[in-house]
């Protein structure tokens, strides 16, 4: 068997495959972004013509892709309906009634993906324990649901009030639809988000529905084009969540495909450092059109149950819409090498969030764009081959990011140089900024963490982040470029499961928390089970959100395994308490505590892979393979720079910066004041001398 990861960015779709003998082939190639199926197969076929596999033989192939997020940012899903219960409409407008900046009287509210003509109320009403206070209007259920159908509503989200106690009203709604609308998607709250808080429910459901045509259609497509190839063997989906499911998985629920590119970048990080004996670390993503950061933390990154998408403000909560999913828990900035640069009201140079993407893409890809991006300031800094970009298969034009980058030089009145270090250094200090906001909200110090770089661009800008931060060293791995990839072919196949029961901690009904949590793991071992995995390899995850009585928030805490009793309270409070005051650096009031949600993780067993990739260095060339002339601030000039080569460096291989390290789809720039080591896994181990 040979395993395939790809990964669709809004720039570059990379590819990794590993032979059934560990042989690696990397890709990288432009995105589609009218049909991203096409760029995968465009990858695909360009791996296979070097020989590790056939595409008859026996295959894998994970996937990741930021198309969902890409289809609620632009609107461009189904046109959806939503039913409520009567009197709740306006839920989805209304929200928490949370202003995210209270003294901005201009406040602009993400505008919910339902417009207020197509919300519409529902006679039923259940109660909070389950039982019924209203029967459902199944008359009314019809009559609504015709009239919908024949004005071309292609999507249907249900959303009753507590459906998570009591689903028996979603359910039939929905076999009423399927009778009179069979063509209409439906999507229901009890089963897209079974937990309590109505507005964060009804958002997640009409999220999921209004992009489920669009994840199918391209599913479908997708795996036209790979039959076509005579592709043989499982085609599976990354989650948010970093787990993978089967594609008709996906397709039923894509909205927790939304950060499923990036998520596989949080899980190489967190393996490749823990490998490398930095199981703490901020992993940075760095691509073509946006830069990720996320926190690791043993070994493991940190997770949320929600996710805003398309926010407002960027750094910003409440400014988004709110997605009820399992994620890796990640800050996403519009900083990446095609994120154009620009000179704002005030005379100010600035960096994004807009990106020359893959069409046109920066100045210097030679498609017509004027714009100077990010990309076309590092060319100018000596930090790009133009000759050697993605190996030498595009050649990048200097000459057009010279243009691009004078159209900023007379309105600043600098020089091209001194405006591409300029825009250089912005990007920087606005990732920098994202990475304080993500620590800062969760506790942690960035200044015990290495920064582990990775993604196209990660590598050219890791160092002066890290420096910025006063990190303590830096990490960039082998396949630096596609570094995402990897994390999609060690994430084990799992499904998150979730169900609100509120109580008291001293007053549970311990039969009823266990058979929920029974429930939840025969669900994912059924799920497991279809996919192709022994049930003798599946683990389970338990753990229950918790909180003191009045707070408005939980914290997830981890569960003790076997049936729950009741002398096990001051376990669970302990367990409490340390993640609280991880949190936040105290314990909290002397109050009892309360249990919202029960969660439940079911997963297959983490693949233990790796890879080697051909060393084409020739043995004339070694380690060296010249210099170029590079800006480095430290000297504030361009100096005569030391070029190696990526795949040449050998474990035990040391150097000093400042030095370039090139391979085929990205450059490590190192400043003066470091000291460079390769360890046994092949990762470049900067590390940051003091002033």
């Amino acid at each position: 068997m040979y395993h395939v990861g790809v990964d669709i960015g809004g720039t570059f779709t990379d590819l990794l495959m590993l032979g059934a003998d560990g042989r690696a082939v990397i890709k990288k190639t432009l995105s589609t972004p009218q049909d991203p199926s096409l760029a995968v197969e465009t990858a695909l076929r360009q791996a296979l013509q070097d020989g590790v596999a056939e595409p008859a033989e026996r295959a894998e192939l994970i996937h990741g892709t930021t198309l969902v997020t890409n289809a609620l940012i632009e609107r461009k899903g189904a046109l959806t309906a939503l039913l409520t219960t009567t009197g709740f409409r306006d839920a989805l407008e209304i929200g928490r009634e949370h202003r995210y900046e209270l003294y901005d009287l201009n406040l602009d509210l993400p505008k919910p993906l339902v417009p207020r003509h197509l919300r519409f109320d529902v006679p039923e009403r259940m109660a909070a324990d389950g039982s019924v206070l209203q029967p459902l209007d199944e008359d009314f259920v019809r009559r609504l649901v015709t009239e919908l159908r024949d004005k071309g509503i292609q999507a249907i989200a249900v959303c009753y009030l507590h459906s998570y106690r009591n689903p028996t009203h979603e359910e039939r709604t929905a076999e009423i639809i399927a009778e009179l609308a069979p063509t209409v998607r439906v999507s229901l709250s009890c089963q897209v988000d079974p937990s309590i808080r109505e507005f964060q429910r009804t958002s997640t459901t009409a999220a999921n529905v209004y992009v489920q045509e669009l994840v199918a259609n391209y599913l479908a497509e997708l795996q036209n084009r790979l039959d076509r190839m005579d592709f043989t063997g499982s085609f599976f989906i990354m989650l948010s969540s970093g787990a993978i499911a089967t594609a008709e998985t996906a397709a039923r629920f894509p909205v927790r495909m939304l950060e499923s590119g990036p998520a596989a970048g949080a899980l190489a990080a967190a393996l490749a450092g823990s490998r490398s004996g930095f199981p703490d670390l901020l992993s940075f993503d760095m691509g073509g059109t946006t830069a990720k950061l996320c926190a690791v933390e043993g070994g493991q990154p940190f997770k949320s149950h929600e996710f805003e998408v398309d926010r407002i403000y960027r750094f910003k909560r409440g400014s988004g819409l709110p997605i009820k999913i399992p994620v890796i828990d990640m800050i996403e900035i519009g900083a990446g090498g095609g994120s154009i640069a620009h000179v704002d009201a005030l005379g100010l140079l600035k960096v994004g969030p807009e990106s020359a993407g893959a069409d046109p893409g920066p100045a210097c890809y030679g498609k017509g764009n004027p714009a100077p991006t990010v990309t076309d300031a590092d060319l100018i800094l000596g930090y790009l081959d133009p000759n050697y970009f993605l190996g030498g298969k595009m050649e990048l034009d200097s000459e057009a990011a010279r243009q691009a980058l004078s159209r900023l030089a007379k309105p600043l009145k600098m020089s091209i140089e001194e405006v591409a270090w300029g825009i250089h250094q912005v990007a920087n200090e606005n990732m920098s900024n994202a990475a304080r906001v993500h620590l800062g909200e969760r506790g942690k110090d960035p200044r015990h963490m290495p920064l582990f770089a990775f993604g196209g661009a990660g590598p050219v800008h890791g160092y002066r982040v890290a420096e910025i931060l006063s990190l303590p060293a830096l990490v960039s791995p082998l396949g630096a470029g596609v570094g995402s990839t990897f994390g999609l072919l060690v994430a084990p196949l799992a499904f998150d499961f979730v169900r609100s029961s509120y109580s008291r901690l001293e007053q549970l009904d311990w039969n009823q928390a266990d058979a929920l949590l029974d429930e939840m793991a025969h669900e994912g071992r059924t799920i497991l089970e279809n996919s192709g995995v022994p049930s003798s390899e599946i683990s389970y995850q338990r753990s229950a959100e918790i909180r003191y009585i009045g707070q408005g928030h939980e914290v997830s805490v981890p569960l003790p395994d076997g049936t729950l009793n009741k002398q096990q309270i001051s376990q669970i409070k302990a367990s409490f308490e340390e993640v609280y005051r991880g949190l936040y650096g105290r314990k909290g009031p002397d109050v009892p505590l309360e249990v919202i949600n029960w969660r439940l993780v079911a997963s297959g067993p983490q693949p233990d892979r790796d890879f080697r990739l051909p060393n084409n260095t020739s043995q004339d060339q070694g380690l060296v393979k010249g210099t170029r002339m590079a800006y480095f601030p430290e000297e504030d000039r361009y100096l005569e720079t030391t070029v190696y080569d990526r795949y040449a460096l050998e474990s035990g291989a040391t150097f000093d910066g400042p030095a370039i390290v090139e391979e085929r789809e990205s450059t490590l720039i190192v400043g003066a004041r470091a000291h460079c080591r390769v360890d046994s896994w092949l990762n470049v181990i900067v590390e940051l001398k003091d002033d």
